[in-house]
């Protein structure tokens, strides 16, 4: 598998090394032509939401970026990534791609210090989960199927192509999560 990380901001590295050791291609995006023709999945790291829109907008990555998804390609959201999938955030007018019939609500559990870890289910396993000044889902479309909750919270769904954690896999020895992105790559008939 080919799968590309938005490596404008944020932590794409440890997505990286993620992919790689389970002996799959991966590469930075950070402009429009590390975007090659044949790429089987995306991944849009955590980081700050607002500063990688930002800066998609100004190297002129959202509109491939936003075509590929919408035409099919897996995709990957951890944090930040899912607020840049996120159809509608709490409290403000716009959004980024606007692809995932969800709505969030940023810095959710408080800023830096309110970062913490826990265990909890992901599509019924349970795994380690890393928060940091993460979001949650406070309302999903009827397309969209809910894959963890912590605390009463949507933490993590997914819609369609589209994936979505408010936690950090990359920074766990687990690959749960990664093996269902996997999964969702191997069965998708689009490229």
């Amino acid at each position: 598998m080919k799968i590309g990380v938005l490596a404008v901001q944020g932590d794409f590295a440890e997505h990286i090394a993620k992919i790689k050791s389970a002996g799959h291609t991966a590469f930075e995006i950070r402009q429009p032509k590390d975007i090659p023709v044949s790429i089987d999945g995306l991944i849009l790291a955590g980081g700050e939401s607002t500063a990688m829109k930002k800066l998609l907008h100004d190297l002129g990555l959202f509109d491939p970026m936003r075509e590929l998804i919408i035409s099919g390609l897996p995709v990957f959201g951890t944090c930040a990534g899912m607020i840049l999938l996120a159809k509608r955030i709490e409290d403000e007018k716009e959004n980024c791609f606007g692809t995932m019939d969800i709505t969030v609500r940023r810095n959710a559990y408080g800023r830096q210090l309110g970062s913490f870890r826990c265990v909890d289910k992901f599509n019924g396993k349970n795994i380690e989960m890393p928060f940091i000044r993460a979001p949650y889902v406070t309302d999903t479309g009827s397309n969209t199927e809910i894959l963890g909750i912590h605390e009463g919270r949507i933490i993590s769904v997914r819609q369609d192509n589209q994936l979505a954690a408010a936690f950090h896999p990359e920074l766990t020895g687990d690959d749960t999560v990664y093996d269902y992105f996997y999964s969702m790559i191997a069965g998708n008939s689009v490229r």
